[in-house]
């Protein structure tokens, strides 16, 4: 038991403690969790975001905020974000969020453009789009410096950047069949194809670039010649009909072809943009430039209806020039309407060379050599080249027969003879022939022939009577007739105591001597 009188033990003493207080009440921390998280995921996507860029488009057909995606060899690297208008009204301007780590491909030179169906030459592009809807790609450039703003190409282009091969120039004065995609073709084989085409400043001639897929590139050389392949090329000749053309392809939507002549020395080949000429066709890529051409002046008194700038001048079907020039002019003392044509000969295409043996003559030999062809009957003539068109050309032949004829040389240019066309020597006969009919008496040739007629008239007339006498004479009871036919008896039994006596004769020859014995 305890000790009940035991002193108690001491009651320590009491001391006040105040509450220690939170700062930060538990309703606050889920809000402010979710805050820390929000700004994770802001930071997060600020982090994973790409770049923005801006591209202007003519027009927003096919294009969608929100929709249209961004393409780089099929995989996708941004989505159009916003589409507006350009303060102008004529532009679209898109807004374009780009994936993260883009930025290398947005450079200086980078180059979009929309896809959508499209046929442009022999090319067939975006048919898928049909189904997926357009989309925006684009063409890595090389610059160094960045970009965020871009002008999107009005077409895609033919030719990027990765694929291998040149581009050359070529210039020409008529486009013809070409478009943008047309296939350039090297010995039948399609090699490359037109990239792009524009019209010069000036107004006269065009630029287009071509493409030409390596290793074929490697054919085109300074000498290369290029002309326009579209359609077919017919020509008919000695041999027969010859039918030309590199493809169906190339008579469908054209094409350009290209050949290097040759030389006997291996060139190398052109550096990349080299400009070359761009022709009609074939023959004129072929045709041997003029060394020392010159220039005549022809006058013409006829109709030139189908002669034209670039018709040939020809020397017995050897051609040595063309027509350059056709203008008309009235002679104020003549009072006569002329047709001046201007004409470019090169001498060496006749094969005119000199004593050295080499291509040419002097300016003094050429005069000389002139005077000398025109004095022995040289002129030139208007000729129909083809019935069909009725073009002309000029031809230029010996006539032994034209009046004389002196060369001016102080002329400028130097007027060469002339002589009627086929067509205009024919009329020219033909009036002499009628001016020499009219002066044929027609009317003293028919009153004589009226008069000769006349008589002969009355000389049928008396043939008629006459006839009819013989008819009435000839009758079977005419007297003429009973006599003939009495007469024709005498003449039949006069003809056969003829006989009778012949045939005694016959038999007793001797009686021509001694006569005939009398019977007993």
């Amino acid at each position: 038991m305890p000790d009940r009188d035991a002193p108690p033990s001491p009651i320590p003493d009491s001391k006040i403690r105040s509450r220690r207080q939170t700062r930060l009440s538990l309703v606050w921390i889920i809000p402010i969790v979710a805050a820390i998280i929000g700004a994770w995921v802001a930071v997060v996507k600020i982090m994973n975001q790409g770049p923005k860029i801006e591209i202007v488009f003519r027009s927003a057909e096919g294009l969608e905020a929100g929709k249209t995606k961004v393409h780089y060899n099929g995989v996708d690297v941004g989505q159009v974000a916003t589409i507006r208008l350009s303060k102008d009204y004529k532009h679209v301007i898109a807004t374009v969020e780009m994936a993260p780590d883009t930025e290398g491909f947005l450079v200086d030179d980078t180059r979009f453009w929309a896809v959508t169906p499209r046929i442009s030459g022999a090319t067939v592009s975006g048919l898928g789009t049909l189904i997926s809807g357009a989309y925006i790609t684009f063409e890595i450039g090389k610059s160094p410096k960045n970009r965020r703003s871009f002008e999107a190409l009005d077409t895609p282009p033919v030719v990027t950047g990765d694929l291998p091969g040149r581009f050359f120039v070529l210039k020409t004065t008529d486009l013809g069949s070409v478009d943008t995609g047309t296939p350039v073709y090297f010995r039948r084989l399609k090699v490359g194809q037109v990239a792009s085409y524009e019209l010069d400043k000036d107004g006269r001639n065009l630029t287009v670039k071509i493409y030409v897929y390596a290793p074929y590139d490697q054919y085109v050389n300074p000498e290369t010649r290029f002309w326009q392949a579209s359609g077919i090329d017919v020509s008919l000749s000695a041999t027969g009909v010859s039918v030309q053309t590199q493809s169906v392809m190339s008579m469908l939507i054209g094409g350009i072809a290209f050949e290097t002549p040759a030389t006997g020395q291996v060139l190398p080949p052109a550096d990349p943009n080299t400009v070359f000429t761009l022709y009609r066709d074939r023959a004129e890529a072929y045709k041997p430039p003029p060394q020392n051409p010159q220039t005549f002046l022809l006058i013409f008194n006829q109709s030139v209806r189908g002669l034209t700038v670039g018709a040939p001048v020809d020397f017995r079907g050897i051609l040595i020039g063309e027509v350059t020039e056709v203008h008309a002019e009235v002679d104020l003392k003549t009072k006569e309407f002329l047709i001046y044509a201007d004409i470019t000969v090169d001498p060496q295409r006749l094969g005119v060379r000199t004593a050295a043996g080499q291509t040419g003559v002097s300016k003094g030999k050429n005069r000389k050599l002139v005077d000398g062809m025109v004095s022995r009957g040289l002129r030139a003539q208007l000729r129909t080249g083809n019935l069909l068109t009725g073009s002309l050309y000029v031809a230029f032949d010996f006539y032994p027969d034209a009046p004389q004829y002196k060369v001016d040389w102080s002329q400028n240019p130097v007027r060469l003879p002339t002589i009627p066309g086929q067509l205009e020597g024919i009329e020219a006969s033909v009036a002499k022939v009628m001016n020499k009919l009219e002066q044929v008496p027609y009317q003293e040739i028919g009153n004589d022939l009226r008069k000769t007629i006349a008589g002969l008239d009355q000389t049928l007339a008396d043939t008629r009577r006459t006839l009819d006498n013989a008819n009435r004479l000839l009758e079977p009871d005419s007297e003429l007739s009973q006599e003939m036919t009495s007469t024709l008896r005498e003449l039949k039994g006069a003809a056969r105591e003829l006989r009778l006596l012949t045939d005694y004769l016959e038999r007793h020859p001797e009686s021509l001597l001694r006569g005939k014995p009398e019977e007993k």
